[in-house]
């Protein structure tokens, strides 16, 4: 059916209800695209009874069969980047640079999922006890399921499958219905790079559909990023009917920004880091530290560069800032920036009203800068998920790590100094799970492993690295010995070495 996107399950292409549908729309040109069937409970059990039927064969196919496909689709992926980062910045509206380079980071996880042979060796001991060896090994939870946000239609979802896939899971991907036609790419060439059919399908849909993926038993595990309030309703009802979960929420991610801080670098990494994707980061840097004096230079400094960011359609190469995602978040954002001036903080920069010729119609705002901001405001409290940087002054370093630490999310920080002692004991005190050393965005790579602590993780393993495989695997432990010929009885404890 011209003009939507389908979902896909056992290899195939599968239409829904044409009553069903969500509309996709451009958010430079604010024109709707296509519509996504939004499915329902036939289509959910039929994707995983596929899943079902091909785990038997899957989860037995030798590791290193499994790292053969991934090896033939990280190929695909490489010589397809230019067309897969075209369809991102279409639905979604950031620029075609940011979106290759998101890409690539979801690449990068599909080459580390590569080395599954090694990842999934097991631990041998030889005589625990006399004549006793014991030994441990990883073994696949079953049919997982992966539900990914509007942010990173890409990233996301090679952080998940191809780790599930490379444990000898197979997996049912629900990607955001804002922009869901990349998920469509990935899993046609994962076919043409050799997967079976039924090991990865993908069902469109909205919260009904991953009510449904919730509350299926057939599936063993659910992996989620979205925001917080959403990830803690995941976590508790996906746990409630006995499935692992990892639900990865929100974030309000603090820069501090010390007195002998580089401050041309701190104003560079803080203008990519708070407004590159327009905000739409869960490790964005939306709060600036300042301590003492050096808040007037900082915010001298920064107000200029946020004035001048380039606001375009994706597409324009000499773009900064492409649109946010839709009309109804544009609104949200624009609240937020209303609500911080009835607080009282002072706006310094002001984004609101950016209106570009032949794009009337798109979602666009400027970067809008507030200085002055104190803690009790819904502006420093809230994840914003948009172009708005707020800085707040406190007047020593111990405060600052305080105010880190005392804010409900924990999912990313930096500091910027040039003083080795301060930044060893910041990143041993702060309660944070990812932390930069005058690196703005501290994304770990992805032979480590991505998470949050405090609200912004739901869950007890972070994605991709060894977590990835702890995630989507369960232990066993063998304890064994052979007869040999000489019988001793019955023995009624636990045998030890005593």
């Amino acid at each position: 059916m011209p003009g939507y996107i389908s979902h896909y399950i056992n290899g195939k292409l599968v239409q829904g209800r044409p009553d069903h549908t969500s509309a996709i729309y451009n958010p430079a040109t604010g024109e709707e695209l296509r519509k996504v069937f939004l499915a329902g409970s036939s289509e959910v059990n039929q994707a995983v009874a596929s899943a079902t039927t091909a785990l038997q064969s899957w989860s037995q196919t030798p590791a290193l069969q499994r790292a053969r496909i991934l090896f033939r689709f990280k190929a695909i992926l490489e010589a397809n980047l230019d067309k897969l980062a075209a369809i991102v910045t279409e639905e979604h509206g950031k620029t075609l640079s940011d979106a290759k380079g998101s890409c690539m980071r979801g690449l990068e996880v599909v080459e580390f999922a590569c080395g599954i042979p090694h990842l999934l060796k097991g631990e041998f001991s030889e005589n625990v006890g006399k004549g006793i060896d014991s030994w441990a090994i990883r073994q696949p939870l079953g049919v997982c399921a992966g539900i990914t946000p509007f942010n990173f239609p890409v990233m996301i979802g090679l952080w998940m499958f191809p780790m599930a896939i490379a444990c000898g899971n197979t997996f049912i991907l629900k990607p955001s219905e804002r922009d869901p036609s990349a998920s469509l790419m990935l899993a046609q060439w994962m076919k043409e790079a050799g997967l079976p059919d039924g090991v990865l399908n993908v069902v469109q849909g909205d919260k009904n559909t991953v009510d449904l993926l919730l509350n299926h038993p057939g599936i063993a595990a659910i992996s989620f990023v979205g925001s917080t309030a959403v990830a803690q309703s995941i976590y508790t009802k996906a746990s409630s009917t006995y499935k692992r979960v990892q639900a990865l929420g929100g974030a309000k991610n603090h820069m501090l920004v010390m007195p002998d801080a580089d401050l041309d670098m701190v104003v560079d990494s803080l203008i990519g880091s708070a407004y590159g994707s327009a905000g739409e980061r869960c490790m964005a840097i939306s709060v600036a530290v300042a301590i003492d004096k050096v808040a007037d230079k900082l915010v001298e400094k920064l107000a200029p560069r946020v004035r001048s960011l380039k606001i375009g359609p994706g597409t324009d190469p000499d773009v900064e800032m492409g649109p946010l995602i839709s009309g109804q978040h544009h609104q949200k954002v624009t609240s937020y920036i209303e609500g911080g001036i009835k607080e009282g903080a002072k706006l310094v920069v002001d984004g609101r009203g950016v209106k570009l010729q032949g794009y009337e119609k798109g979602y666009f705002m400027g970067g809008s800068l507030f200085d002055h901001v104190q803690p009790h405001m819904r502006l420093y409290q809230d994840e914003i998920f948009g172009p708005v940087l707020a800085v707040v002054r406190v007047p020593s370093y111990e405060q600052g790590v305080e105010l880190i630490n005392n804010h409900p999310y924990g999912n990313g920080t930096a500091i910027f100094t040039r003083d080795g002692d301060t930044a060893r004991d910041f990143a041993n005190r702060i309660k944070i799970g990812m932390v930069g050393i005058n690196v703005p965005i501290p994304v770990p790579m992805a032979f480590h492993s991505f998470g949050g602590w405090k609200q912004s993780l739901y869950g007890d393993h972070h994605m991709h690295g060894m977590e990835g495989v702890r995630f989507y695997t369960k232990l066993k432990t063998m304890t064994g010995r052979w007869p040999t010929g000489i019988r001793q009885g019955a023995d009624f404890n636990i045998p030890t070495l005593r």
